[in-house]
């Protein structure tokens, strides 16, 4: 593996975590594993935090869904898998997710 598609995977890994973990794109796939709890603190501040449903697969499938460590493996497996077994198909797309990956950290650099 040359260096250049090192980088290319590590950021096409980032951005589909992202996208899997935290953007309101994907929620509809967390939904069933997830449920947004919203409290108030003693000083009267909203509070968001995340409880996982069910037992189970379902409940695995939770904790995966919110953690990024473990997305992001399951993510550069699938990402070197699918590019070792139909590179014609995943390059584009991992190259697509590269140039966003590559976007987003810019983008948050800028803030």
């Amino acid at each position: 593996m040359t260096w250049i598609y090192l980088v290319l995977f590590i950021l096409a890994t980032f951005r589909l975590t992202r996208l899997i973990v935290f953007d309101k794109i994907t929620a509809f796939i967390r939904k069933p594993f997830h449920e947004i709890v919203e409290e108030k603190d003693e000083e009267g501040n909203d509070v968001t935090y995340l409880k996982i449903k069910g037992t189970g697969l379902r409940k695995w499938i939770g904790e995966l869904l919110s953690c990024y460590w473990c997305t992001g493996m399951w993510c550069a497996i699938a990402i070197y898998f699918s590019y070792v077994t139909i590179p014609h198909i995943a390059f584009p797309a991992i190259a697509v997710l590269a140039i966003a990956g590559c976007a987003g950290i810019i983008e948050s650099c800028m803030k």
